[in-house]
């Protein structure tokens, strides 16, 4: 495995079991068998057991909080020739809803519900992804994606009218116009865009103070990623790259994107900032950057670590870029 796939979310080698989605025979048995197990969605959050270290929680498919579940579950796959499934808990309200905390990119809240064990607590993905193992990681994004895809994909787009979940989760079909429709993931390429001994960063207007990252942007239709690096750090920050290369890939679940980590050489310093697009960017050198990682730089926070940019800034500065 290269190095590359050790990205959060990637490099689990999760069997999706995508041959029995379809089987209900095989389903059948599936929800039958005493080793499956269970994996519980609120509003997005995963439930993890807060031990040391973390993990997703695994739920036997007869426990008492799944009555409350949505009937509709997703097939994320088998571990050990058994099968996982998610289901979502989003019409519990806990006690103490306090909403305004929800959503925020610093969501510290969790969530306990009365049939669990304290230790267990609907967390934000984003907080705890690096807490868990590639396996837990993997099972959790997945369901994450599938679950807010059909959150806001309930009705054909083809003729309005309300569809039904099949394949176990994995499509979505018209009982009118008969038209199927997948679960969508939106490309989007992140650029190491180096000069010399300098990476180019930025940051978006609501961040942390002095958090900067690197320049992001959706491919658009007919675009190959190269293209796109090109014209997202032209349109951003008026700099010119030249050679672009592919590094990395992550799945990424907020809401549903696969990040295409890709190195540029700039051809220009000079930076023209969009305001449309993002609120600051700059230069910054390999030794800075370092005292930034390191915790210690006094204006530079670094990206989120378990982001593909925290990853490729972190391979760049250690000189293992592959």
């Amino acid at each position: 495995m290269k190095r590359a796939e050790t990205v959060t979310f990637g490099g689990s080698g999760l069997d999706r079991a995508g041959e029995i989605r379809s089987d209900r025979e095989a389903l059948a048995a599936a929800r039958t068998d005493p080793d499956s197990r269970a994996t519980l969605f609120w509003r997005g959050k995963p439930l993890v057991s807060l031990g040391n270290p973390a993990s997703l929680v695994r739920l036997p498919l007869d426990h008492p909080v799944l009555r409350n579940a949505s009937q509709d579950s997703i097939l994320l796959g088998r571990e050990e020739g058994a099968a996982r499934f998610a289901f979502d808990l989003s019409n519990w309200v806990p006690d103490d809803l306090d909403e305004d905390q929800l959503g925020g990119f610093l969501d510290q809240s969790e969530q306990r519900h009365p049939d669990l064990p304290d230790e267990m607590v609907f967390a934000e993905l984003r907080r705890v992804m690096t807490w868990l193992s590639p396996r837990d990681a993997e099972l959790a994004a997945t369901g994450k994606a599938v679950f807010g895809w059909h959150a806001t994909h309930g009705f054909c787009a083809c003729c309005g009218v309300q569809t039904d979940m099949v394949q176990e989760g994995w499509q979505r079909r018209c009982p009118s116009c008969k038209a199927s429709h997948f679960p969508r993931t939106d490309p989007v390429v992140i650029m190491l865009i180096t000069k010399g001994n300098s990476v180019l960063v930025g940051r978006s207007p609501g961040w942390p103070d002095k958090m900067y990252s690197l320049l992001a942007g959706f491919v658009e239709p007919g675009e190959t990623l190269e293209a796109a690096v090109r014209r997202e750090v032209f349109e951003e920050v008026g700099v010119r790259v030249g050679a672009v290369e592919y590094l990395a890939s992550q799945p990424w679940p907020f809401p549903a994107s696969l990040m295409f980590g890709c190195a540029g050489e700039a051809l220009n310093t000079d930076l023209t900032v969009d305001p449309l697009e993002i609120e600051d960017a700059m230069w910054v050198s390999k030794e800075d950057m370092m005292v930034a990682y390191s915790g210690h730089h006094p204006d530079i926070l670094p990206a989120r670590k378990g982001a593909i940019a925290h990853f490729l800034i972190e391979s760049w500065l250690a000189d293992r870029l592959e």
